[in-house]
């Protein structure tokens, strides 16, 4: 709270006070006073992170044109979408360079698992129900956390919405029909319930159907240039999602229920003239979790999370339908239960300390041939020490995993694994004022190998060791707020980094081209800059300006090998130069945002020659949106205009984008 702000209200309370003791001791009869709601409010200050963190939410999400959170991220610096074609296809993220499965994704504090290939279709996810995104490098800026939070070299936060009640209402309605190119019909709805004064509840379901039918132009070298219609793109989705929110006399509670279901086609690669594929894939996803923060006694604090997850993928390929395949048809069941335990002690205003037990078992069930039905037991500790001065804050970490599988009987399983890597985090504010910050940190972490590297019939290989990566960065942050002026916030974070991976995991031919194996080959040194810029303005007659810049320069080589022709090249997909810009303006009931990104000059085989060459591709999108009230029924409507110069791109070489597509949004609150 602003101190002036601090002082006037503890005058209040004390002149109050007073008054009403004077009143008392002179009083000849009992009299009532009906005293008026006086409500105080300042301007949040919160506490930069001691990591490099970028955030995205509220109004900030529903002004992007994205359709899910991996189309969010991509307004991050420092990150790589994988994306394989339009609505339907996978989307990945990877964050500094460093491999999709160094990535942990959290979604309301409880990691999101697959411990059958390490990927999490962040495609999937919508942003109806989410209060913000935050991107983090190396580990949250916090020790009072679950182990698991230690546990990965880049870690992304979604946070879904709370209920929050104003006006003495009890309840929250919020419905949305979103419609456009690509034939997309995609309803929401979500409802929120005060129980009580410390109970709350929230239900959100949303459908989405879409033909994933695009025109996209399709060159030959040497051949012919044509335009075709990208086919089997189709998605019918299901989400539901339901949760309690609990006050307690010393914390809060909260459980969630997901579901999701879909079916889908996979666009596939176009590639020596086929143009059409017709696979297709069936999702479950479920999980329910819960979560417990509270204060035990005066300076321990306990953090409970518990959660069971269960998972069910069909893929189908289909000679009858497609020629050219062989015929796939294989199931995968998989099931996850996990729980932790969390203490924190506050020595004092200066000192703290945490302690973390994390347990997880994994099952993968699948109908493929001599599979081994692998079984996956992990047990994680977390010690963890926080110093916080006024112009000094430090955190150290160790996190111990052990990790160790069980196969069917006649199958060998991967030797038990044992492993400890420390994280060292400082930030030192070397002036009183202005806001200027530098931060720094050193943190070693591994990835295990996934249950399809160790297992997957004929190609899994038991002899795998960890991926392991060594992650330097050294950091500023410079914040200028001005008080009663146009310029409202500016703040620029700059920060260069350095990470080495080491024993990558690497599928590879054996004794011909229909036979891989998985080995640790690679060696991989990245270097990097990620700087970022935000500002605020607000001008006259109440014209809101914001704006939102990032970019990124990465030297992403391969030392693998110095025999390999490839040797110090630059690993595929990687570009040297990337970035995003986001222009926001508002006057009342009106919004205009404005978004670009570009990605620059990459190869997709780890050979830079002219072959693999992948060119450099940015798009620009444009949102207008409408705000008005019909009685108590708030309303907006919103048309969003994406790829508006039309650039024929591809994220991953054979699979094209959309070109200029449109949506109309009508969201309705009451």
């Amino acid at each position: 709270m602003n101190p002036k702000h601090l002082t006037i209200t503890i005058l209040l309370v004390l002149m109050a006070g007073m008054a009403l003791a004077q009143d008392v001791a002179t009083a000849d009869s009992v009299r009532s006073f009906a005293i008026t709601e006086v409500s105080v409010t300042a301007p949040r200050v919160t506490t930069k992170d001691l990591l490099p963190a970028q955030t995205l939410s509220g109004e900030q999400l529903e002004q992007l044109s994205v359709h899910s959170v991996a189309d969010a991220i991509r307004y991050f610096s420092g990150v790589q979408i994988k994306d394989f074609g339009g609505v339907g296809g996978l989307k990945t993220v990877n964050i500094r360079s460093m491999g999709t499965n160094h990535v942990g994704v959290f979604y309301d504090g409880i990691e999101l698992g697959n411990a059958q290939n390490g990927q999490i279709d962040l495609g999937r996810f919508s942003l109806d129900n989410l209060e913000a995104i935050t991107l983090y490098n190396g580990q949250r800026s916090a020790i009072f956390q679950s182990a698991k939070d230690f546990g990965s070299a880049g870690t992304i936060y979604l946070q879904s919405r709370v209920p929050v009640f104003k006006d003495g209402k009890r309840y929250n309605i919020r419905a949305a029909f979103k419609t456009g190119s690509f034939d997309v019909a995609n309803p929401s709805f979500s409802w929120e319930q005060k129980i009580n004064e410390r109970l709350s509840s929230s239900l959100s379901a949303e459908y989405l159907y879409t033909s994933g039918r695009y025109k996209y132009r399709y060159t030959t070298v040497g051949g012919y240039d044509t335009t075709a219609v990208r086919e089997n793109g189709d998605v019918n989705a299901i989400r539901a999602e339901g949760g309690l929110f609990s006050r307690l006399d010393n914390g809060e509670w909260r459980a969630k229920a997901y579901f999701y279901k879909s079916e889908r086609g996979l666009p596939g690669s176009v590639v020596r003239n086929k143009l059409t594929h017709e696979d297709r894939q069936w999702d479950t996803n479920f999980f329910v979790q819960s979560s417990m923060r509270t204060h035990v006694v005066a300076g321990w604090s306990l953090l409970a999370n518990v959660k069971y997850a269960y998972d069910f993928l069909h893929y189908l390929s289909d000679p009858d339908r497609d020629v050219s395949t062989m015929y796939v048809d294989n199931s995968y069941w998989q099931h996850e239960a996990y729980v932790s335990l969390a203490n924190l002690y506050e020595f004092d205003r200066h000192w703290s300390a945490s302690l973390a037990v994390d347990y997880q078992w994994n099952k993968l069930d699948a109908d493929l041939y001599k599979f081994a039905y692998p079984r996956r037991n992990t047990t994680l500790v977390s010690a963890a020490v926080a110093a916080e001065y006024p112009r000094f804050k430090a955190q150290a970490s160790l996190l111990a995993t052990f990790v160790s599988d069980k196969v069917s009987t006649d199958t060998t399983a991967m030797d038990a694994r044992n492993e400890w890597t420390p994280t060292v985090v400082a930030s030192w504010k070397p002036f009183k004022r202005p806001q200027f910050l530098i931060r720094s940190f050193y943190k070693k972490i591994f990835r295990m190998p996934t249950l399809n590297d160790l297992y997957y019939t004929f190609i899994g290989n038991i002899r795998l060791r960890p991926e392991y990566t060594d992650q330097y960065d050294v950091g500023i942050t410079y914040t200028v707020m001005p008080e009663n002026k146009w310029l409202q916030r500016f703040e620029i974070q700059a920060d260069a980094y350095y990470n080495k991976v080491k024993d990558k995991i690497v599928a590879v031919p054996t004794q011909n081209q229909f036979r891989w194996t998985m080995l640790n080959l690679g060696t991989v040194d990245i270097k990097g800059v990620d700087v970022a810029l935000q500002s605020s303005f607000l001008l006259p007659a109440d014209i809101r300006l914001d704006g939102r810049v990032n970019y990124t320069w990465q030297k992403a080589q391969d030392f693998t090998d110095k025999s390999d022709a490839y040797y110090g090249d630059q690993i595929p997909y990687i570009p040297w130069h990337s970035g995003s810009l986001v222009l926001n303006a508002g006057w009342r009931w009106l919004e205009l945002n404005y978004s670009f990104i570009y990605t620059g000059e990459r190869y997709d085989a780890s050979a830079n020659i002219p072959e693999n060459y992948v060119p450099e591709w940015y798009t620009s999108d444009l949102a207008l949106t409408f705000r008005f009230n019909i009685r108590k029924v708030g309303l907006e409507l919103t048309g969003e205009f994406n790829n508006i110069f039309n650039q024929q791109f591809e994220v991953v070489k054979c699979y094209p984008m959309p070109g200029t597509n449109y949506k109309v949004i009508l969201k309705l609150t009451i």
